[in-house]
C-alpha cells in the first residue's frame, strides 16, 4: 500500500503496484476482492485523468525548485510521543482540515499557520511529518541554506517564491529554523538586509492562505519578531518529556529489543533529557550489546549509554557557555 500511495501520479508505476496487490489477494483465494479490485483498476483507466479524485501533485515552479525539497515522511503517529495538551490541538487541527469546506461556508476561517517552538530533539520536525502523513498531504521541506543569499534583495525574493508555491500545491510547507528568516527587527546586531526580509515575511504571512499547512519551527521564540507571533493561527509547544511520557518512548524504543530490564522503570536515569538525547542512549545501549555478541541489553548497558550521554551534554553545555 506505501509503495501504491508513493508511486500515485506515475501512472505505469502505479498500475504495477496496484496489479501486484492484485495479484496478491488471487494468491490468497480472495476471488472477490480481486475481481472487484480489477474492475475498478479497469474502469479507472478506461475514465483517464477526469476520473482522478486527487488532484496530481503540481510540478515545481523553476522559481521555486531550488528552495523546496519534497520529504517522504518514514515515521507515523505510533513514533510520536505527544503531551495530552498536543495531542488535542492536533486532533483539532486535523477535524478542523477535514471540515474545512463546511467551514469555510459558514464564512470562518480554517486555521492553516502553525508555529511550532521549543528546545531542540523534542519532537517538533517529527510532528510536522507525522502531521502531514495523517493529513495525507505531501511535506515539502524548505531549504534555508538555499533560500538565504548573501545578494542585496534576493532573500525576500526567494521567500515570495516558496510562498507562491504553497499557495497552489496542497501540502505541508514546513520551515525548520525560523528564526534565521524572522529574527526581531530590534537586534542591533542584525543589518538592514535582514529587516527587509523580515517586513516580506510578515506581509506573505499576512497574505497567504494556504491549500494546506504553513508550519514554522524555532528553537530561539525569544529571538522572533515579536510581530510575528500574531501571524500564526496556532502556536505549539514541545517541552522536553516527563517522566511519563519518557516511560512510553523507552517502552516504544526497546519494543522490538530483547532487554534484560524493564525500560520504563528506568526513566528516572533520563529526566531532564529530550527525545533525540534519549533516543541515542537507546541505540547506544542497543550497539553496546552486539558489539559485545550478548543476545539482550543489560541494564549496564543502558547505564552505560546514559553515562555518556551526560558527558556528551555537558561538553555543549561547556561551549553553550563559552558562546
Amino acid at each position: 500500500m506505501k509503495k501504491l500511495l508513493a508511486s500515485y501520479g506515475r501512472d505505469d508505476e502505479f498500475r504495477a503496484v496496484a496489479e501486484q496487490i492484485i495479484e496478491e489477494e488471487e494468491g490468497k483465494n480472495n476471488k472477490v476482492l480481486a475481481r472487484t479490485l480489477r474492475r475498478t483498476l479497469e474502469h479507472g483507466a478506461a475514465r483517464g485523468d477526469k476520473a482522478r479524485t486527487l488532484a496530481p501533485l503540481i510540478p515545481f515552479p523553476h522559481a521555486a525548485s531550488d528552495f523546496v525539497e519534497r520529504v517522504e515522511p518514514e515515521h507515523t503517529k505510533g513514533d510520536l510521543i505527544l503531551s495530552p495538551r498536543n495531542a488535542g490541538v492536533f486532533a483539532g487541527l486535523l477535524q478542523e482540515y477535514r471540515r474545512s469546506d463546511d467551514i469555510r461556508r459558514h464564512g470562518l476561517p480554517v486555521r492553516s499557520k502553525l508555529l511550532f517552538c521549543g528546545p531542540p530533539g523534542c519532537g517538533k520536525t517529527l510532528c510536522a511529518e507525522v502531521f502531514a502523513a495523517e493529513l495525507g498531504l505531501p511535506l515539502f521541506v524548505v531549504k534555508l541554506d538555499s533560500l538565504i543569499s548573501s545578494y542585496l534583495g534576493e532573500t525576500a525574493s526567494n521567500v515570495r517564491k516558496i510562498f507562491e508555491f504553497a499557495q497552489k500545491q496542497p501540502c505541508v510547507l514546513f520551515l525548520d529554523e525560523f528564526d534565521a528568516l524572522a529574527r526581531s527587527r530590534d537586534d542591533t546586531g542584525e543589518h538592514n538586509e535582514l529587516r527587509r526580509v523580515v517586513n516580506s515575511l510578515l506581509l506573505f504571512i499576512d497574505r497567504i492562505q494556504p491549500r494546506g499547512f504553513l508550519v514554522a519551527a524555532t528553537n530561539l521564540d525569544q529571538s522572533l519578531d515579536p510581530a510575528i507571533w500574531r501571524r500564526f493561527d496556532e502556536v505549539v509547544w514541545f517541552d522536553k518529556p516527563d517522566r511519563r511520557m519518557a516511560e512510553r518512548y523507552l517502552a516504544m524504543k526497546f519494543k522490538n529489543v530483547s532487554v534484560a530490564f524493564e525500560p520504563r522503570s528506568v526513566a528516572a536515569s533520563v529526566d531532564g533529557f529530550s527525545y533525540a538525547e534519549i533516543e541515542r542512549v537507546c541505540i547506544q545501549a542497543i550497539k553496546a550489546a552486539i558489539i559485545g555478541r550478548r543476545k539482550q541489553t543489560t541494564l549496564d548497558d543502558f547505564r552505560a549509554a546514559v553515562s555518556d550521554e551526560k558527558r556528551r551534554r555537558s561538553g555543549n553545555d561547556r561551549l553553550s557557555n563559552a558562546i
